[in-house]
């Protein structure tokens, strides 16, 4: 049995520096420096050899700019996900200067400018966006926020987001156009709500959860919920102004119960009624704006219906997983206007309570993850409830989380993306992990030569979207399963011991062992027990070129699976 140090916060991290950390400001300008760091480390300084590890400070060179950066090193990581304190330094001849977020951000920018060949016009400001969302963020949460339970705090607790994108909060507008929507917040609202005559409305699948919650239409017309500012952002739109000036929409105002946005700012919960709601937003998110597109209204239904059945099995395989259905989406359809119907739509997501075991309470995993907490759901806060046992803590979780991730891709030929986000972790009442509810179909996708026929049956537009091929496929699975989950649990875990991380590993490697010999040894993951590298999804590179989330490249990550991989940790 083992005591959990206290992870520390940003602002303390940041006062060790001697900054003056009581100034969100502060905190804002370090995290985004570290951010950017990460991200320089694992998708360009670390694949070309331009890192090393100095005592007590890790280096770092970007040889097309012929400039060497440190900063000082809180916790060596094995995989090179180091925990940094203080600022970054740049060499000048034999003397070490500060470097502010912004100077490096531009560093950022003519180093792969130098690397790609392309110019990137947005990249700094995109960074200055995601800075100033944390900055905001966390000057409104120093008012303090609403009282709320466990779950819904861990929703909204990620003021720092993602800790390997270069611009994690970034977010279309200024705080004034978000503040009363973000999850950071503690945001919540009443939805808008549009009478639609019935001849305007598209839809597909079970919508009741929705009409329960939405007020009564007219015979002719049937209620369809906005978010408001999505309402807001598209109220201006010509088609939409002229179908309510004619009375084919009518404007019915905010009215029902307050939701809650989750992490994903558009996904909205109703606690009493326990539905989501996921919305289009107009606002770019990270990489994308985050509207659905026509074939995902179509394919969330399609899927949900393919897929229920195999997380019915899996469910039965092993007991604690479960998928939250995507049972039925409604949208607006006024004169084929491709902006309305993608924009206007709405997908219904169930709820947690039909899932949960009794005295078992939901949290966002990334919560549980948070390099730097900001709600009781971080796992130290659960292993201070128990015994804290570091290693059985996370021999409970990899064995509720593992199997199921790979009996979908191995058995079903089903992707699922169980990145933090996308996962709800159920705990006991002395924090130990009691189950795993993997939500989001927009990340799922089925392997062609599993479900062919059905895939056959589908039109096009819908079908292409659906699928990966298997290379694409487990590059997706394995990172979001290792890289992005298991990989960000763990290093919490070793922010508490960081003698333990190597054995942390050694029970990773432990459970894919376990799982490849029941399975038949499938190739891919006797690939990774032997120590191939890791999937690492390239999150600058890809907002370096301003694509999609889609076309996203992989970096190679040292993997520390293979049995001969050296297990000592050093500062």
């Amino acid at each position: 049995m083992t005591t959990p140090t206290t992870v520390p916060s940003a602002p303390d991290v940041i006062a060790a520096t001697g900054a003056q950390t009581d100034q969100p400001a502060q905190t804002a300008d370090a995290v985004t420096a570290h951010t950017l760091l990460n991200c320089l480390i694992r998708e360009v300084s670390a694949p070309e050899h331009q890192v090393t590890v100095d005592r007590d400070h890790l280096l770092l060179r970007l040889p097309r700019r012929d400039l060497l950066l440190r900063t000082r090193l809180r916790r060596v990581s094995v995989i090179g996900a180091h925990r940094f304190q203080g600022p970054v330094q740049r060499l000048d001849d034999t003397a070490w200067a500060t470097v502010g977020w912004r100077e490096l951000a531009g560093y950022v920018q003519d180093e792969l400018e130098l690397r790609t060949g392309v110019a990137n016009g947005e990249f700094l400001d995109q960074v200055a966006d995601s800075r100033e969302t944390i900055r905001t963020a966390l000057e409104h949460r120093a008012n303090g926020m609403p009282q709320q339970d466990l779950y819904l705090a861990s929703e909204q607790s990620l003021v720092f987001g993602h800790r390997f994108h270069p611009t994690p909060k970034a977010r279309t507008g200024d705080p004034a156009d978000w503040l009363a929507y973000g999850p950071e917040t503690g945001a919540r609202f009443r939805l808008r709500h549009l009478a639609v005559r019935r001849h305007l409305v598209r839809e597909e699948g079970e919508l009741s959860e929705v009409d329960a919650l939405c007020p009564r239409a007219d015979a002719e017309f049937v209620t369809l919920p906005v978010h408001p500012w999505q309402f807001r952002l598209l109220s201006r739109h010509d088609r939409l102004r002229a179908a309510m000036a004619a009375g084919e929409v009518v404007d019915s105002g905010a009215s029902g119960p307050e939701w809650v946005p989750t992490a994903s700012v558009r996904t909205l919960y109703q606690p009493e009624a326990d539905t989501f709601l996921k919305f289009s937003l107009n606002v770019r998110l990270t990489n994308c704006v985050r509207k659905h597109a026509s074939y995902e209204l179509s394919g969330a239904v399609a899927l949900n219906r393919l897929v229920r059945p195999v997380m019915d099995r899996l469910a039965e395989r092993f007991p604690g997983c479960a998928l939250l259905a995507e049972p039925g989406y409604r949208t607006l359809a006024v004169d084929g206007d491709t902006a309305l119907l993608e924009g206007i739509g709405v997908i219904v997501r169930s709820g947690l309570r039909n899932h949960l075991r009794p005295g078992v309470t939901p949290l966002l995993a990334a919560a549980v993850a948070d390099e730097y907490p900001t709600s009781a759901a971080h796992v130290s806060q659960l292993l201070a409830r128990g015994d804290g046992d570091v290693l059985a803590w996370w021999d409970a979780y990899l064995r509720l989380l593992l199997p199921p991730v790979l009996a979908a891709y191995f058995d079903h030929g089903v992707v699922l993306e169980p990145h933090l986000q996308n996962v709800i972790v159920g705990v006991h009442a002395d924090g130990t992990p009691a189950q795993m509810l993997f939500r989001d179909l927009e990340g799922t996708k089925l392997l062609p030569r599993h479900h062919a026929r059905t895939l056959a049956a589908l039109p096009e537009d819908v079908r292409g979207p659906l699928t990966y091929d298997d290379e694409r496929g487990w590059n997706r699975v394995a990172y979001c399963l290792l890289v992005n989950h298991v990989a960000e649990v763990l290093g919490a875990l070793a922010d508490l011991e960081p003698a333990q991380e190597p054995a942390l590993w050694g029970m990773v490697r432990d459970h894919l062992d376990t799982y490849a010999r029941t399975a038949g040894q499938p190739p891919r993951l006797r690939a990774l027990l032997s120590g191939v590298p890791l999937p690492a999804k390239a999150n600058l590179l890809l907002r370096w070129a301003r694509k999609a989330d889609r076309h996203a490249s992989y970096v190679p990550l040292t993997s520390p699976l293979g049995a001969d991989f050296p297990r000592e940790v050093t500062l």
